[in-house]
């Protein structure tokens, strides 16, 4: 019952933004606008809500449009990143009812969300994981290339190839950001033995990074 009242919840406001929107030319401002008008009216219905069913909301309205093909964002300007970045802290706020000029960085850490800039590594990171499955691996293999290296009898550790590169929109590429954030993946993840537990030790991972920096500055 109530997943399916957050859903008439959202196809409401998106019916009520497209309507607005028609009047508009399609930018790119039309993106952050987007944004906005989804956080403010999930901030005038957010009293009647329960933590759990906000925390779902934030991601239908919200988290889902930042994540959709984030990958393309690796390297992109700091600017770009903290733009997003300006959205998911306004949204924790909403979540957990802290005021709007509270430090956002503790409320992410309550809520086991990952800032932007790690969101769109662990999405960078996933795809050479899946993409090393026999099925997929023509796909892939014109992208990155690996080096094994063998560190015992029970693991073998896959490192990939990062091209060298001239240029910082070079870098951006899938073939060099792939084997970049990869290869900076601890020997536990790379490990996993299926997607469901690489995911989880990635999040953990990358988690401890983002948090664990935090509370030490």
């Amino acid at each position: 019952m109530a997943r399916s009242c957050i859903i008439i919840i959202i196809i409401i406001i998106i019916n009520e933004f497209h309507r607005d929107a028609s009047l508009t030319k399609t930018s790119g401002p039309l993106c952050v606008t987007c944004f906005n008008y989804y956080a403010q009216a999930f901030r005038h219905i957010r009293h009647l809500l329960t933590t759990e069913l906000a925390q779902t909301l934030a991601y239908g309205l919200i988290l889902s449009r930042i994540d959709y093909c984030n990958a393309v964002l690796h390297g992109a300007p700091r600017y770009s990143i903290k733009k997003l970045q300006r959205v998911q802290k306004n949204a924790a706020r909403i979540v957990l009812e802290a005021p709007r000029r509270s430090h956002a960085r503790p409320l992410l850490g309550m809520l086991h969300w990952l800032p932007i800039q790690l969101r769109i590594d662990y999405k960078v990171a996933l795809l050479p994981f899946k993409s090393a499955a026999p099925q997929r691996r023509r796909t892939s293999v014109a992208l990155i290339q690996d080096h094994e290296h063998s560190h015992n009898m029970r693991s073998t550790t896959t490192t990939l190839c990062q091209p060298v590169t001239t240029t910082t929109f070079a870098k951006r590429a899938f073939r060099c950001s792939a084997p970049a954030v990869w290869n900076s993946l601890p020997t536990a993840a790379l490990n996993s033995d299926s997607v469901a537990v690489f995911k989880s030790r990635l999040k953990t991972f990358l988690f401890s990074r983002a948090f664990s920096y935090s509370s030490a500055h």
